[in-house]
C-alpha cells in the first residue's frame, strides 16, 4: 500500500529557527510528538540550522552545489545527490557552496528508528515489502508500480514495485523501528 505526493500538497511551515521555509512531505504522526519528518527545504543564504534535540538527521542536496555545516567538531561537505548524517543537537552554521540550494531532510529519533537515504539510478526493479519507505523522484522515467511518476513526486509506503529506467533517479529514504530486545 503506497500513495504518491505531489509538491502542491506538501505542507509548507516556517523552519524553527525562523530562517526559512520547510516544505513537509510526510511525518509519522499529527502533533509535535512526531518519530519522523521527511521534507524539503530552500537554503538561501548561509546561517545557522534548527535544533531537534534528541533526533538524528540526514541532508541531501537535490539541487545547487552544496552547502559546508560546520560545526565544534569540523566540517560536514554536503555536495549533491551525496547523503550525509549528524546529530539535531549540534549547532550548525551553514555556508553555501556557490549559491542556494534545495535539500531533502530527514529528521527522526534514532532511539525508536533508524533510516538511510540512497540515491537510486536506473535501470533498476526495486521490490519493497513491509516497512515505510519513501522515494523522491527527481528525473527520467519512473513508475511505482504502474504509475509513471513526476520529477518532485513522492512516493511513501509499502508493498510496491519502483522501475527505474534508463536515466531514471531518485533518493530512496527506509525508516524502519528498531526491534528491542526482551527483557
Amino acid at each position: 500500500m503506497f500513495k504518491i505526493l505531489s509538491p502542491g500538497k506538501f505542507i509548507s511551515s516556517s523552519w524553527k529557527n525562523g530562517g526559512g521555509i520547510t516544505r513537509e512531505i510526510a511525518r509519522s504522526h499529527p502533533g509535535d510528538d512526531w518519530v519522523w519528518r521527511i521534507s524539503i527545504a530552500e537554503v538561501t543564504t548561509d546561517g545557522p540550522f534548527s535544533k531537534f534535540d534528541g533526533m538524528s538527521r540526514i541532508l541531501t542536496v537535490i539541487e545547487g552545489k552544496g552547502v559546508d555545516l560546520k560545526s565544534s567538531d569540523g566540517v560536514i561537505a554536503a555536495r549533491l545527490l551525496k547523503p550525509v548524517f549528524f546529530s539535531g543537537e549540534t549547532d550548525i552554521l551553514s555556508n553555501l557552496v556557490n549559491g542556494e540550494i534545495k535539500d531533502l531532510n530527514i529528521i527522526f529519533d534514532h532511539t525508536k528508528i533508524t533510516a538511510e537515504v540512497n540515491l537510486l539510478k536506473g535501470p533498476m526493479i526495486k521490490n519493497i515489502g513491509v516497512g515505510v519507505f519513501g522515494f523522491l523522484a527527481l528525473g527520467g522515467h519512473i513508475f511505482a508500480g504502474s504509475q509513471l511518476l513526476k520529477v518532485g513526486e513522492f512516493v511513501l509506503g509499502s508493498n510496491i514495485s519502483l522501475n527505474l529506467n534508463t536515466g531514471g533517479y531518485g533518493l530512496w529514504v527506509s525508516l524502519c523501528e528498531k526491534v528491542l530486545p526482551k527483557v
